[in-house]
């Protein structure tokens, strides 16, 4: 087999099902890569159809042919589409082993997703929100399953925490705000809610044997933010020198999908392969059980018996 992504192949995952959403370029990308090399079967959602075709081949070249992939398509900014492919995997996917939240994106300008939602807030917190929840009752079925999302350090940038009198970004895309970083600030919010999820989420899931996790991949050389105009691609460009690679960003990833749980703490945030303490905010818990409250009300969702939280 080629080992051209810069991992082992061991088959430490062999016979392991993977979904994982935004796999089609960078980070995600490059842990498809290493995933089936290391055994596992994978499912991918994404958005186009045409470029899970082409990286459903390319996995296939990869192995020899050996790749077991299946497409499933949807937009992570629309909950119809979340609810639609979420349907069709519970009906062609028998086992989850592994749930990998990757998909994100950032608009400098403000947006709003077919449901009225902000748009960065829509993909990145919410698209995972759902579909973790909706794939829930099977991932615990599948037993000694794991749920990964993918962070970042621009949590941080979020040191307030999240404004829930603003939940759509008004503030922060309006007036001096707005030129401030407004976009920036929308980010941080959404990869702060990244950590606050997986942490109440892990609580939730206590005694079920699935277990929550969430990273930093760094600073990584991909096409984000290359849609939001001249200046921020420019801003990447110069960034891109100091830079990880696809392959580097994704290998804390890899290695919290292929890791002993022995390793492993739910509801941990990490960071180069070893737990990492995130920001006070990402540590609030009562903002992470009014985020798991006020994201049920965005995504008309009602707690299930494995969603309730365990006290």
């Amino acid at each position: 087999m080629n080992n051209t992504v810069g991992f082992h192949n061991s088959r430490t995952l062999e016979d392991k099902y993977i979904l994982i959403t935004g796999a089609t370029s960078g980070i995600g990308r490059a842990a498809a890569k290493a995933l089936v090399l290391k055994g596992a079967k994978l499912g991918i959602v994404a958005r186009s159809r045409s470029k899970a075709a082409e990286l459903s081949a390319e996995l296939g070249k990869l192995t020899n042919g050996e790749a077991q992939v299946d497409c499933f398509i949807a937009d992570m900014s629309s909950q119809q589409d979340i609810r639609r492919a979420a349907a069709e995997i519970l009906n062609r996917v028998p086992r989850i082993d592994r749930l990998i939240n990757n998909a994100g994106t950032m608009f400098v300008k403000k947006k709003l997703s077919e449901d009225g939602l902000e748009m960065t807030w829509a993909v990145n917190h919410l698209g995972p929100f759902l579909l973790t929840s909706l794939l829930l009752d099977r991932l615990i079925a599948s037993g000694d399953a794991r749920i990964i999302t993918t962070s970042s350090h621009g949590h941080k940038m979020a040191r307030r925490g999240i404004d829930f009198n603003d939940m759509n970004g008004d503030r922060l895309y309006s007036g001096s705000k707005a030129l401030l970083g407004g976009a920036n600030l929308r980010y941080g919010q959404s990869k702060l809610a990244n950590i606050l999820f997986t942490a109440e989420l892990a609580g939730r899931l206590k005694g079920t044997g699935v277990t929550a996790h969430c990273f930093d991949p760094g600073l990584v050389a991909t096409n984000f933010n290359q849609d939001n105009g001249g200046l921020a691609r420019l801003t990447m460009a110069c960034m891109k020198p100091f830079s990880r690679t696809p392959e580097q960003g994704a290998q804390t990833l890899v290695w919290l999908a292929e890791s002993s749980e022995l390793l492993l703490k739910s509801g941990g945030y990490y960071a180069d392969m070893k737990l990492q303490t995130p920001s006070e905010a990402a540590r609030d818990e009562a903002g992470a059980s009014r985020l798991w409250q006020v994201s049920e009300e965005q995504t008309g969702l009602l707690a299930g018996p494995g969603l309730r939280r365990i006290q």
